[in-house]
């Protein structure tokens, strides 16, 4: 009698650094392509230069994977390593819930990705009553979603709440526009 053998699915990542080349953190997308192409995910496809990887594996263990991928970052680049690790599908689902006007001539519109729902929490209850009339703060599944005004997205009450180094760790901020690039394979 045959036996026959589960196939592994393959599932298309991303991978969102926390970092990178800002704060003189450079890294090569092209070094940072090989990498991921060197842990053996196929399809690997680096977005713009800000530290933004889509690739496929059929590993499950989404914990695990994020460890490996950290601890390859650190040891490769040499800087204290963090992602937030996603599937592209789950990426998609929290791009289509972006819940304020997404093309305003008078604000960038982003996604705050966490890795730990308690600081997101942690995020909105410090946050507390944001002025609307400077930001839009909203959570979201894995998600806060967040609206400034142009050339303030280092300045405003949750910029720079979202800077502290408490939420490094857990946390990477990208604009709406560059998710959305995420989706596009």
């Amino acid at each position: 009698m045959a036996t026959t053998r589960k196939q592994a699915t393959t599932t298309r990542h991303v991978a969102l650094l926390r970092g990178v080349n800002v704060n003189g953190i450079t890294i090569k997308s092209a070094d940072l392509k090989a990498l991921f192409v060197e842990l053996g995910f196929g399809a690997v496809r680096t977005v713009l230069a800000s530290g933004n990887v889509l690739f496929d594996t059929d590993e499950s263990d989404a914990a695990a994977l994020r460890t490996r991928i950290e601890q390859a970052l650190r040891k490769r680049f040499g800087y204290d390593a963090w992602i937030v690790l996603l599937t592209q599908k789950t990426v998609a689902d929290m791009a289509a819930g972006y819940p304020f006007e997404r093309i305003d001539e008078e604000r960038h519109p982003y996604v705050v990705f966490g890795s730990d729902a308690a600081m997101l929490d942690e995020l909105m209850e410090k946050a507390g009553t944001v002025d609307a009339d400077v930001e839009r703060l909203k959570r979201g599944k894995g998600v806060l979603y967040w609206q400034c005004p142009r050339g303030e997205s280092l300045d405003t009450p949750v910029a720079k709440l979202l800077g502290k180094t408490r939420y490094k760790s857990s946390t990477t901020t990208r604009n709406l526009r560059t998710v959305e690039k995420l989706l596009g394979d």
